[in-house]
């Protein structure tokens, strides 16, 4: 008998008993956006390789070592996303969407990258990403900041603690990395070899390693909030300030300086210390010159990515279930009785009920199956048409009702479910 065959590494089932879970995420962050005024976007997982080694940068280690990029029969060299900026940016000058105009957007998605996989970091991830262009100040910054704060505090997530930096502009950051380097060079014996590599091709991404061995040298390294330039510097005292107006506690890290090359001044982390090394479940920024770099009009942006897994993970340690993920009702026909049960469930779905029907096995064996199936009822079919209806989770007992009046004390007690 051959092997049977098992997913790519890296790249994971998500079960039904997981879903439940995934779909509450994804339903009170679709609210939590349309109640800031984000709007949907859908783009496509492949796109040119070139957009991304352009916006994200040709050194940075997503661009030399994880992308999955291949050639189509056309001889194009095409890349699955590896997250989702670049592409909305690309969507938007394409569609002449971004000139002149204000857009909140935001997608949700795979994402793909050739990692080492371990908990919480995954070849195929899946994000929540936010995008809004056209706004310069830092108002935007922090009403982003905001929002994602919202949005954990409607999950139920808590324990996540904010840390904030700015990059300062792409001159100010350039006049930094040369004192940067220059600093590294006097302790190149101290660097790990991956740093070492670093210091000819990003320089700032020595600041975020996490190699304990570098703490040393990357403590007493320069910090760029020194060097930033008086725009940018005045746009991240604002932020500080609309933050601590708004109640929001953040520290201020000044080697936070995120792995993509397009971010510009602000950018900050929600962090938790329940994933073991993958503490970032929410990291975003301001990326001003990403749309004149991609073919564009100048067009200030702002935005960030959740990503799911690891906020799922942190969903699932808490106290909150995937309960609503459950039947409302469970049908236990019981034997012979087929039509009759399926013509029920038929009726309350109508009525807007979500009811999960059973075939075969003994009216005990339903029974217990409905007891675990989560519902909040359970239906059984008399012999004499009558409808029982046992509260599986409340107080009422079982209760014996004619057919429409069955219908209608299921559907004035139960909430009607979406699909």
């Amino acid at each position: 008998m051959s092997k049977a065959l098992q997913a790519v590494r890296g790249m994971n089932d998500l079960l039904p008993d997981a879903l439940g879970y995934w779909r509450r995420v994804e339903r009170t962050a679709a609210g939590v956006l349309r109640a800031y005024g984000y709007r949907e976007i859908r783009l496509p997982v492949v796109e040119r390789t070139e957009l991304f080694a352009r916006s994200i940068g040709a050194h940075t280690d997503i661009v030399e070592k994880e992308m999955y990029t291949f050639e189509d029969r056309n001889g194009d060299r095409l890349t699955l996303r590896p997250e989702g900026t670049a592409g909305c940016v690309r969507a938007g000058i394409e569609n002449g969407l971004l000139h002149n105009q204000i857009q909140r957007w935001w997608y949700a998605g795979p994402m793909f990258r050739h990692e080492r996989p371990q908990k919480g970091r995954y070849r195929q991830f899946h994000q929540i990403g936010v995008e809004a262009f056209g706004m310069a100040g830092p108002e935007v910054d922090a009403e982003q900041i905001l929002m994602s704060a919202r949005l954990f505090a409607e999950l139920g997530v808590d324990g996540l603690r904010l840390e904030i930096n700015s990059l300062g502009t792409p001159e100010a950051r350039a006049a930094y990395r040369t004192r940067l380097v220059e600093y590294l060079r006097r302790r190149f014996d101290a660097l790990d070899d991956d740093s070492r590599r670093r210091l000819e091709t990003n320089p700032l991404r020595v600041l975020d390693s996490k190699n304990p061995a570098m703490a040393a040298v990357i403590a007493e390294a320069p910090s760029l909030l020194d060097h930033l330039d008086a725009e940018s510097r005045a746009h991240f005292e604002k932020l500080q300030e609309l933050l601590r107006t708004a109640g929001v506690a953040f520290t201020v890290n000044p080697r936070l300086v995120r792995g993509l090359d397009y971010y510009t001044r602000t950018v900050f982390e929600w962090l938790t210390d329940r994933l073991g090394a993958q503490s970032a479940v929410c990291a975003g920024g301001r990326y001003d010159g990403l749309v004149e770099l991609l073919g564009g009009r100048p067009t200030p942006a702002v935005g960030f990515a959740i990503g799911l897994e690891r906020l799922v993970e942190l969903l699932r340690q808490g106290a909150a279930s995937a309960d609503d993920d459950a039947p409302q009702v469970y049908v236990a026909p019981g034997e012979g009785a087929a039509e009759r049960a399926l013509a029920l469930a038929e009726a309350l779905r109508a009525r807007g009920c979500s009811v999960e029907c059973h075939f075969g096995g003994s009216l005990k064996s339903q029974l217990k199956r409905a007891d675990r199936s989560g519902a909040r009822f359970a239906v059984l079919l008399e012999s004499d048409g009558r409808i029982a209806v046992k509260d599986l989770r409340g107080g009422e007992g079982q209760q014996s009702f004619a057919y429409d009046d069955a219908l209608n004390y299921l559907a004035g007690r139960l909430q009607p479910r979406g699909g």
